[in-house]
């Protein structure tokens, strides 16, 4: 899959969104049970499991990010990122990858159908990230729409709990920056304030991803995964809100430097992962994993 640019005070790449989340939608119970559309979106969970207590990113991790397909890890890798579509590594602490702010790639129509006044506008025509075209950003500019969004995203975090899943990655929490002014901080941090309770109330952790301009320990999350911040500075950020809890992402399409320069200076404080950009599996052209 191509790469694009993340809009930030500057140009920014991002890994690719998962293939297999291309593919697959979902339906939601939000109050009443709505029927599921025949386009290919599975039915959520029936059931929330039973809570227990989130597990903490284990100390001294390693690390293998597999948002482009899931692989067999090699030995000394002890966390997995996988999309929410595809199954967890029973044998590791495993990390389920879910867009929690935009729409994923594939599955806008079953919005359409489904929520289509959860689809954010300007001036009747649906607001797009410039970097993901294909992807829409969610409208939480009401209480009763963020309060929509974290029960349809709740759904899928049940979901990536009864698979198996240790933690989420809730993707997309910066989306604001790019609503051409129409949402702002304070409406995400109360999306994401029930994003984190709805992960909790589930028994997973939850990790904020990227977006140092919100404190989100404040909120409520539980560590932090935090693509190129050696490359933009940003690491410190994260290390102040979450110590050790910081899963670091490089990629080598920046150059080998930035890792060289990441493991230089906090090996051993926190997991450090080189991945290639489209984080393709292992023994396809272009595979990088390494980790210090």
């Amino acid at each position: 899959m191509p790469t694009s640019p993340r809009r930030r005070a500057t140009t920014r790449l991002r890994a690719p969104r998962p293939v297999g989340a291309r593919l697959v939608g979902a339906c939601l119970v939000v109050a009443l049970t709505a029927a599921c559309s025949a386009q290919g979106a599975p039915a959520a969970p029936p059931a929330t499991p039973s809570a227990t207590a989130p597990v903490p990113l284990p100390r001294d991790a390693v690390v293998d990010y597999q948002l482009g397909g899931a692989y067999r890890p090699a030995a000394d890798v002890t966390v997995v990122v996988r999309d929410r579509t595809e199954k967890p590594d029973p044998t590791r602490y495993s990390v389920c990858y879910v867009n929690a702010f935009q729409t994923q790639p594939g599955q806008l129509g079953w919005w359409k159908k489904h929520h289509p006044t959860l689809l954010l506008k300007r001036q009747g025509v649906l607001v797009r990230d410039p970097g993901w075209p294909d992807e829409v950003l969610l409208d939480q500019r009401t209480a009763a729409k963020r309060a929509a969004i974290v029960s349809i995203v709740s759904g899928w975090f049940r979901g990536c709990a009864k698979a198996g899943y240790d933690a989420i990655e809730a993707d997309n929490l910066d989306a604001w920056t790019r609503s051409r002014s129409l949402l702002t901080r304070a409406q995400t941090t109360s999306t994401a304030k029930g994003l984190v309770r709805a992960a909790h109330a589930t028994g997973l952790a939850i990790a904020q991803k990227n977006t140092p301009e919100i404190d989100g320990r404040a909120l409520g999350f539980d560590f932090a995964v935090a693509e190129e911040c050696e490359v933009y500075r940003e690491c410190g950020d994260y290390t102040r809100l979450y110590g050790r809890g910081v899963v670091e992402i490089e990629y080598t399409d920046n150059g080998r430097a930035a890792y060289a320069r990441a493991c230089r200076q906090r090996a051993g404080d926190h997991p450090i992962t080189l991945r290639d950009r489209d984080v393709v599996p292992r023994g396809a052209r272009g595979h990088v994993f390494q980790h210090c």
